[in-house]
């Protein structure tokens, strides 16, 4: 890959793999340095992509499996600090909607997040992650569910 092409992808799609590696380990400092890693991993590769969407599945695939290798390693526990920049007094409903996802459990957060907030389809879904287009359907489902009965909660303190 040549470096033009690099930076493009890099401007593109840096965003995306952040907030997947986030969804997965809840630690800035973790997802700004396996999002690193990830797109070192792209710069390195020798393959071709049949089309952005393909390069952007990829990156997506790399995060994840990065992501659970760090998760599996043991090396993730962090001891970060609430950024400072972050305010109490800035809560809109779509940060509430938010934090309430990212307390979902991992099954029920990452397809929600590629569904919602990188509109991928169930298939596509299910070819990411892995799984049949019925398991992300269901998680799909529960994990609104949760959300549903956590933001009702909420409602009536």
């Amino acid at each position: 890959m040549n470096d033009e092409k690099f930076l493009q992808a890099y401007d593109k799609y840096k965003n995306t793999v952040y907030a997947v590696i986030f969804n997965y380990l809840r630690s800035a400092e973790d997802a700004s340095e396996l999002s690193q890693d990830t797109f070192i991993k792209l710069y390195t590769y020798d393959g071709e992509f049949d089309s952005d969407e393909h390069m952007k599945a990829w990156l997506i695939r790399v995060a994840i499996n990065s992501s659970k290798n760090h998760l599996r390693s043991r090396k993730h526990i962090s001891a970060s600090p609430i950024p400072e920049d972050m305010s109490s007094d800035d809560r809109y409903d779509t940060d509430e909607i938010i934090a309430e996802v990212m307390k979902l459990p991992e099954k029920y957060r990452v397809p929600i997040h590629l569904f919602y907030y990188e509109e991928y389809g169930i298939s596509e879904i299910a070819d990411i992650l892995g799984l049949h287009e019925a398991t992300v359907k269901t998680r799909l489902k529960r994990g609104r569910d949760k959300l549903r009965k956590t933001l009702r909660k909420e409602d009536w303190l």
